[in-house]
């Protein structure tokens, strides 16, 4: 019994891999093959030639600057995900280690902005970034998601339960209160501050919708917004897309397995239980 139920849990585990690595395989295979190879009713593994020029033709594409736009969404998820970090991290271990009387009422509003659907607040954030002349600039892309309400209660719920004795010898030895914050709290919380960096930096990479409006140029369109301009061309050369989307998710995958270790622990460390 012991052998066949650890087949099954084999059986089950390579089939979770296959499901999970199928559409990877399907990118990379699409992307290096020509657009009748993809579109041909006789299915091959892999191309009859691996085509590595669709790579360069897609760097070279004058309509849909891709090159541009990996650096634009390099650069907006990493100062959102800085921003996020740095402002809500502060916030949430204000909430949840400075007393004040009022400190009730602001987690409150903060958690009622939670409870107020993006599609409300969209066209007014549209009309604030248009009208301080952010549109096609990376300031419209950029200051909007520096501050995110879910992520500030997520660091007070970590912050509550953090070791108040580690505080308490930071103040000992004459630290204030910004200085227990950076050089003892943020220090000793690694683990949650990787697993939140993680979530935001993706979120922002994949972000479709604000950028698409915003980012009404191409010098200042990000990676999606590129992928959905060769989606809807005129003559929409299939292998590019493949080859682009391929592309695009390289950078969520690295930062997956290099944080992988990260990201379980800092789940673990929010104090909730399932």
């Amino acid at each position: 019994m012991s052998r066949a139920g650890s087949a099954l849990r084999w059986v089950a585990l390579v089939s979770a891999a296959v499901l999970f690595l199928l559409p990877f395989y399907l990118l990379i295979r699409n992307g290096l093959a020509t657009r009748e190879e993809i579109t041909s009713p006789q299915w091959t593994f892999l191309p009859a030639e691996l085509h590595w020029e669709n790579v360069a033709a897609l760097f070279a594409d004058t309509e849909v600057p891709f090159a541009r736009s990996l650096l634009n969404s390099a650069i907006v998820a990493v100062l959102q995900t800085a921003g996020e970090l740095l402002l809500c991290s502060a916030a949430g271990y204000g909430l949840a280690r400075i007393p004040h009387r009022h400190s009730g009422k602001v987690l409150g509003v903060v958690v009622a902005t939670l409870l107020v659907p993006t599609s409300v607040t969209f066209v007014p954030s549209f009309v604030l970034v248009s009208s301080l002349g952010w549109l096609s600039d990376l300031r419209g892309l950029v200051v909007p998601g520096l501050f995110s309400a879910l992520n500030t209660v997520l660091f007070r719920q970590f912050f509550l339960d953090f070791p108040s004795e580690l505080e308490d010898a930071g103040r000992i030895d004459g630290l204030g209160r910004w200085g227990v914050f950076r050089r003892i709290v943020l220090p000793n919380s690694t683990g949650f501050l990787a697993a939140i960096a993680a979530i935001t930096f993706i979120g922002s990479w994949n972000s479709f919708l604000w950028p698409l409006v915003i980012a009404q140029d191409s010098s200042s369109w990000t990676v999606q917004v590129a992928l959905s301009g060769l989606l809807t061309a005129q003559n929409p050369q299939l292998n590019l897309l493949f080859a682009a989307a391929a592309i695009s998710i390289l950078p969520i995958v690295l930062l997956f397995v290099g944080l992988q270790r990260y990201l379980v622990r800092g789940v673990t460390e929010t104090g909730v239980n399932g």
